[in-house]
């Protein structure tokens, strides 16, 4: 009988809260297998691959591996922006060199479009120099843009249940301090992730499904000048005396010294200044047509690893993604993304099946038009169907000590280096 292969699982591009649930899935389920030996998780990302820095995973106390249900964000194994480019042809050989040594069958990378393009190549390039190498993708963003606006491929990403609680709660909250507040701080501008596409500023909705808030969206794919914005802002103070403003981190409102990524992705939290103090300014220094002042309350990462409001029905999605990874890896199934898909009728289910990699590879869902109001400054009635069953009904549950949340810590068990060290090509420098 041959021996077992052994499994690579890494992460790749922004965490979220349930990243870490997909990995666990993945660990605990591939104990099930005869055919999958040790899983080693890449440190890093596709670094750790290159860098060969592979974490026994199976070598971990269970209770550890139990704790990831309930650490965000990829602190676990790592994650990494680390892009791997066709003229890189020194790294992807590094990477099938490391599989081979390491006697590795499977790949994982749990990440987003650029993640799965990068499975989808190294999985083809090691076919081509002799190494059976099943690849396979892992989805997560909280963006919720993998895949078609068409939801063929995928209906929703593990992650982005979790950010859009975020927004609910966080919209709540905010509209009983402006209600209070109103007579000082009429205006409240809060900007939310979301570079291009705008499925984390329409979940503000899911807070006032009934539409009794003076609330406004604005997201990227529905853009409109300041001054009309400001228009907009005003006659809703006229009529309410407040107004809550929830704007996309990618609404266009000229230049803000945008830095970028090593995958070209506009990293907001990084420039010289934010889409919501842009508005903020823009407002008091225009004037409001009632007393007090606009002000603004920009988010950051904290929308992708606040436990607290991690969506249960998320948690478990992303975890039963990961367990479909590792039997997509026992059938031989290469080539394909774990996707999740929700089946017809009146409630609310999902089914676990497999895309092609090819076809979701650098692919980038838009947000539905039709899913925009009329007026350009909301969403409709159909999104927020479609997303508030994702959000889940109850709050997860997090162990504490000391009233500190107890988060997995993994202990330094190293796969052995058996190939020389190695610094990935984007690093080198002269």
């Amino acid at each position: 009988m041959p021996l077992p292969k052994n499994l690579v699982v890494a992460q790749s591009g922004g965490p979220s809260p349930v990243i870490n649930q997909t990995l666990r899935g993945i660990v605990e389920r591939a104990r099930d297998f005869d055919a999958i030996g040790t899983v080693y998780g890449a440190r890093h990302g596709i670094e750790g691959v290159l860098k060969e820095e592979l974490i026994d995973l199976s070598a971990q106390p269970a209770e550890e591996i139990a704790l990831l249900r309930s650490t965000p964000a990829a602190g676990s194994i790592g994650t990494c922006r680390y892009k791997l480019r066709p003229e890189q042809t020194e790294d992807f050989e590094r990477c099938i060199e490391v599989f081979r040594a390491h006697h590795v069958g499977y790949f994982i990378y749990i990440g987003g479009n650029d993640s799965m393009d990068t499975a989808d190549k190294i999985a083809r390039l090691a076919q081509k120099r002799g190494l059976d190498l099943i690849g396979i993708g892992g989805p997560k963003t909280i963006d919720n843009d993998v895949g078609d606006s068409e939801f063929r491929l995928i209906d929703h990403t593990p992650g982005y249940g979790s950010a859009a609680r975020y927004w609910m709660h966080a919209v709540t909250y905010a509209n009983e301090e402006n209600a209070g507040s109103a007579p000082a701080d009429p205006v409240l501008v809060m900007q939310a992730m979301g570079r291009r596409i705008g499925f984390i500023p329409a979940a503000a909705r899911l807070a006032d499904p009934d539409r009794t808030m003076p609330l406004q969206i604005y997201l990227a794919e529905s853009p409109c000048s300041l001054p009309e914005m400001a228009d907009r802002i005003n006659d809703q103070l006229k009529r309410d005396g407040r107004c809550l403003v929830v704007v996309s981190e990618g609404f266009d409102v000229g230049d803000i010294g945008k830095v970028t990524d090593v995958f070209g992705h506009t990293q907001f939290s990084s420039s010289q200044t934010t889409v919501a103090q842009v508005v903020v300014n823009y407002l008091n220094q225009a004037g409001l047509p009632v007393k007090g002042k606009a002000r603004g309350n920009v988010p950051g990462t904290d929308q992708r690893h606040s436990m607290a409001y991690a969506s249960t029905v998320d948690l478990d999605e992303a975890y039963q993604a990961g367990c479909c990874c590792i039997e997509l890896a026992a059938e031989q199934a290469g080539g394909y993304m774990a996707t999740i898909l929700r089946n017809p009728g009146p409630g609310y289910s999902v089914r676990y099946d497999r895309v092609p990699l090819a076809e979701v590879a650098n692919s980038e869902r838009k947000f539905p038009s039709a899913w925009i109001a009329e007026g350009g400054a909301d969403v409709t009635d159909e999104f927020v169907r479609y997303a508030m069953p994702l959000v889940g009904e109850e709050s997860p549950s997090i162990p504490l000590i000391g009233g500190r949340p107890r988060v997995t810590r993994l202990q330094p068990i190293y796969a052995s280096q058996k190939l020389p060290p190695y610094v990935p090509q984007a690093d080198r420098t002269g």
